[in-house]
C-alpha cells in the first residue's frame, strides 16, 4: 500500500537569495536544510534531488495575468484543472461561487474516495461552524473545507483536537484555546502536532492537512514575524519526519508565492513543491504547475504499492 499526505502550506513561493526581504534564507530551519543537504528553500535550488527529497517549482500564473491568489490556486492544486482559466482570472482569497461545485465534487480526496481509497482530512474545525441555520462561515469558503465536505470527511472537532487525532490549523492549540475557550485541549508544541499528523497520515492512504498561517503573515510584510512562521513549520515538518511511516510520500506544496518576499505580498514566483519520501521522484518528474498535483497523487495511489 502506498500512502500519500498532501501537506498544504499557504502562501509559500520560492524566491531569491536575499537574507534581507526572504525569511526563507535568514531564519533557522534545521528539518528543511537537512532534506536539501544545506541549502536553502530558494528559487535557485529548484530541480535538486537527493535519496530522501526532490523539490520542484510549481508554475502559480497558470497562463493568466496579474498575481496568482488563493481561491483559484488551491482549486487548481486539489483537482489538476487550471482554475484561474475556466475562471477567467485570478480570485481569492475565496474560492468563486462558480467554481465550488467543481472543486467538490472533483477534488483529489473526493476522486480517491470514489476509487476505494481511504482518505482523510486532519484538520479540526470547531463544531460551532456547521449549527443548523448557521449562515456560510467564512472558513468554509476556503479550498480545503470544501474539498473535505465534498468528499465526506469533515469530520474532525474538538474530541479529536482533544485527543490529538486532528491538528488544528495553526498546527498548535493556542488559537483554540484562546479565541475559542477551548482551556480544556492540551498545550501541543509544533514537533508534537506533528507526530501526531505522522499517526493520522499512517492510518489512511490519502491525507490532507491545510496552514495558513504563512499566507498571512506574509501580508503583514513583517520579517520576524515571518522567520517565526516559517520555524513553526520546519519544527512540524521535522516531528512528522520522525515518526512517518516507511510506505509514507509527503507532498509539501502551496498555492501561490507570498511570505518569501517580506516587501510585496503575493508574489510571481512559482508555488513549493517538496517531495518527500517513498515515491518523491515518481511525484517529482516532470512536475512544473499547480496543475501537476492531483493527478500524480492519484496515479502513485492507483499504482502498485
Amino acid at each position: 500500500m502506498s500512502r500519500v499526505l498532501l501537506l498544504f502550506i499557504d502562501g509559500i513561493g520560492l524566491g531569491d537569495v536575499d537574507p534581507t526581504v526572504n525569511p526563507f534564507t535568514a531564519a533557522s530551519l534545521p528539518t528543511i536544510t537537512e532534506l536539501l543537504d544545506g541549502r536553502h528553500l530558494v528559487l535557485e535550488h529548484a530541480g535538486f534531488q537527493n535519496e530522501r527529497c526532490s523539490l520542484v517549482a510549481l508554475d502559480a500564473r497558470l497562463g493568466m495575468p496579474g498575481l496568482p491568489q488563493s481561491g483559484t490556486g488551491q482549486t487548481t492544486l486539489f483537482t489538476g484543472q487550471n482554475a484561474a482559466q475556466i475562471f477567467g482570472r485570478h480570485f481569492g482569497p475565496w474560492v468563486p461561487t462558480s467554481l465550488r461545485a467543481l472543486l467538490g465534487e472533483q477534488n483529489v480526496l473526493s476522486l480517491a474516495r470514489s476509487r476505494g481509497r481511504s482518505v482523510a482530512f486532519a484538520n479540526a474545525y470547531p463544531e460551532e461552524v456547521f449549527a443548523e441555520g448557521r449562515k456560510a462561515r467564512d472558513p468554509l469558503r476556503a479550498a480545503p473545507p470544501i474539498a473535505a465536505l465534498g468528499a465526506g470527511v469533515m469530520n474532525r472537532h474538538t474530541p479529536e483536537l482533544m485527543r490529538g487525532d486532528a491538528i488544528a490549523s495553526e498546527i498548535i492549540n493556542e488559537g483554540w484555546r484562546m479565541h475559542l475557550q477551548r482551556t480544556e485541549l492540551p498545550v501541543v508544541t509544533p514537533r508534537e502536532a506533528g507526530h501526531n499528523l505522522a499517526r493520522i497520515a499512517a492510518q489512511h492512504e490519502l491525507t490532507l492537512f491545510a496552514h495558513y498561517s504563512t499566507d498571512h503573515v506574509g501580508h503583514t510584510g513583517h520579517m520576524e514575524e515571518s522567520i517565526t512562521a516559517l520555524q513553526r513549520v520546519d519544527q512540524f515538518l521535522g516531528g512528522m519526519l520522525e515518526r512517518m511511516p516507511d510506505d509514507l510520500t509527503i507532498l509539501l506544496a502551496s498555492d501561490h508565492g507570498n511570505i518569501e518576499d517580506v516587501r510585496v505580498g503575493h508574489t510571481l514566483n512559482p508555488a513549493i513543491g517538496l517531495f518527500i519520501g517513498r515515491h518523491h521522484r515518481e511525484l517529482a518528474a516532470g512536475a512544473a504547475s499547480l496543475t501537476d498535483v492531483a493527478p500524480r497523487i492519484l496515479a502513485i495511489g492507483d499504482g502498485p504499492g
